[in-house]
């Protein structure tokens, strides 16, 4: 297999990263069924997949040309939102995720965005569209997408299976690890918006530079 295509891969795997999504999605582990749960992330892979394959077919143009936007807005912006979900999860934990996401019908879009869909795994995308052919880059997109979804199958029935025999400690335990996990997306989400605004003042520094 192509070495650029395992790198890909790797690289968008990583970045949707199985067990802080699922620290997330707690309370949808909690409370739907095995079936359930898998049929809402299908629909979420679904949503993504789709966006992440526009970006590797458009790559950056989309941003400039079709929306309008400079690539390094998106990136602050979606470090804002992920800086709001981090202090929102630390101080009121896994519910706070359930108000935000809203009503039942439309959590499967609500998981897409921003939970799979966001500036890392965009970014991500549009590198896979650049370094590979497009065939290569979408099914590369699709492969890491699939073993997402694989990896949060397995954390949902090793949670069920825990949960039968002992559930105060897991909910316990797993409230714990959601809040120190949201330390950790609060630091990328800071580290997301700095680079977007580095990205936004480069061309002004280098302009003053010339000068």
């Amino acid at each position: 297999m192509d070495t650029q295509f395992i790198k890909i891969f790797t690289l968008i795997f990583v970045l949707l990263n199985p067990f802080l999504m699922s620290i997330y999605l707690l309370d949808l582990i909690r409370n739907l069924s095995i079936m359930e749960f898998f049929h809402v992330l299908v629909r979420a892979s679904i949503i993504s997949a789709t966006v992440f394959i526009v970006f590797a077919w458009g790559g950056e143009e989309i941003f400039s040309e079709i929306l309008q936007v400079r690539f390094a807005a998106f990136l602050i912006f979606g470090g804002i939102i992920f800086i709001v979900i981090a202090l929102r999860f630390v101080f009121h934990g896994s519910e706070a995720i359930t108000q935000m996401r809203g009503p039942a019908e439309y959590v499967a879009g609500a998981v897409a965005m921003p939970f799979i869909i966001g500036p890392g795994t965009i970014s991500a995308s549009v590198m896979a569209g650049a370094s590979l052919p497009f065939i290569q880059a979408a099914l590369a997109i699709v492969s890491a997408l699939t073993a997402a979804l694989i990896a949060l199958m397995a954390i949902k029935l090793l949670h069920d299976f825990v949960k039968q025999r002992n559930i105060k400690l897991i909910d316990s335990y797993v409230d714990i690890v959601g809040r120190i996990s949201a330390l950790l997306i609060g630091a990328i989400a800071v580290e997301m918006a700095l680079q977007g605004l580095d990205a936004w003042l480069e061309p002004l520094l280098q302009t003053e530079a010339l000068a």
